[in-house]
């Protein structure tokens, strides 16, 4: 039975993670800043809920962080994210920093927190998204959410080199199209078949796959 901490985790994405990881016997740790009723009936199964946690805050990672002084984390999958749709003529600073803030500088900070639950053989998965791609980027628009999951992904390549010495692996993982609240209900597939394909690449992570950038199916992205 693994530990597995998941952020994000009260809905789409977060919360099928955590109720797959859940229902395969791990020990899930499910952070958000506010729960819900769907996470609620899963606590009551005895998921761990962390709630409070403000991916824009350095006091709040912090606190995290003491709340679980005590836990090795085999897993941390860095799911909560935010984006605001925007283009070039409406483009609102304000909005960009918001994004960079949650997509970017979040994860970073958590992880921060954090350093003292990762041991050797502990795996980070950074669920960032392939629109954070130079190479794949054919349409333009979306600045914020573009801009910020590339510095994400960058973050994810540094961690990935910085924790190596630790034992520690890192990959950078696109969940696909996925229909949540945040893409408005629009996707090809539900958050269950993201779940599934991330929880695969989390599976089959280690220090030949750290440092890369993969789809939930398996196919390597490029940066």
């Amino acid at each position: 039975m693994k530990n597995i901490l998941v952020t994000g985790a009260n809905r789409g994405i977060g919360l099928e993670l955590v109720a797959q990881l859940a229902g395969r016997g791990e020990q899930v740790l499910a952070a958000c800043r506010v729960t819900s009723a769907e996470l609620d009936a899963l606590a009551a199964k005895g998921v761990r809920v962390e709630t409070g946690v403000d991916m824009t805050s350095d006091a709040s990672a912090r606190s995290l962080g003491e709340r679980l002084r005590e836990v090795d984390l085999d897993w941390l999958i860095l799911n909560a994210g935010t984006l605001e749709v925007g283009g070039l003529e409406d483009l609102d600073a304000e909005s960009l920093k918001r994004q960079y803030d949650v997509n970017a500088v979040g994860p970073l900070r958590v992880v921060k927190a954090l350093l003292p639950n990762l041991k050797k053989g502990s795996k980070i998965g950074l669920v960032s998204s392939r629109v954070g791609s130079v190479a794949d980027n054919t349409s333009g628009g979306m600045y914020g959410y573009r801009m910020s999951k590339s510095a994400m992904n960058m973050a994810g390549k540094c961690l990935a080199l910085d924790l190596a010495p630790r034992g520690v692996s890192v990959v950078v993982l696109h969940p696909g199209f996925i229909r949540t609240r945040m893409t408005g209900g629009n996707g090809n597939d539900g958050p269950d078949v993201a779940a599934r394909g991330l929880i695969a690449r989390m599976d089959t992570l280690g220090p030949a796959t750290s440092g890369r950038f993969f789809h939930a199916n398996g196919e390597e992205l490029p940066w």
